[in-house]
């Protein structure tokens, strides 16, 4: 029969080996709220370059009107000199952990211009991210509009 000491002693070292697990999941969590705004940030200053090193080589986007497209499909129309964002805002984020997977969920506001039309929208968006190749990479991106 185990003494109540060594249990005592058994459940704190359980405790805090947790405790890096946590302090690592909040760093992780930190580190993809950036990379969200990384993301908004170089859509509004047309940086392919980025957005293609945040996405993995099978992404899949879903747009708010439900048009689907792969990784090639996406980086062509964030390419489209027709779309020119002026604002692309996030907030209520929040992100669910997975081993090497995360979800990111939010609102988004965003507008400007496309094929010289003013649009504005606001939505809710999910992105998955997978970790691998010692980074975060965004595999599936869906939005829904809320208001147009």
């Amino acid at each position: 029969m185990l003494k109540p000491t060594f249990l005592f002693l058994l459940v704190v070292s359980c405790a805090f080996a947790q405790a890096p697990k946590a302090v690592s999941y909040s760093a992780e969590t930190s580190n993809l709220i950036a990379l969200e705004r990384a993301w908004n940030q170089a859509q509004v200053s047309r940086d392919s370059r980025a957005i293609a090193a945040m996405i993995g080589d099978r992404f899949v986007n879903t747009e708010y009107d439900g048009e689907v497209s792969n990784r090639g499909k996406f980086l062509a129309d964030f390419a489209d000199p027709k779309f020119a964002p002026t604002l692309m805002n996030i907030d209520g984020l929040e992100v669910e952990m997975y081993a090497s997977t995360a979800v990111v969920t939010g609102n988004y506001h965003t507008k400007g211009l496309y094929a010289s039309k003013p649009y504005e929208h606001f939505g809710r968006f999910t992105d998955t991210w997978v970790f691998q190749e010692s980074k975060w990479l965004c595999v599936a991106s869906h939005s829904s509009l809320v208001k147009k």
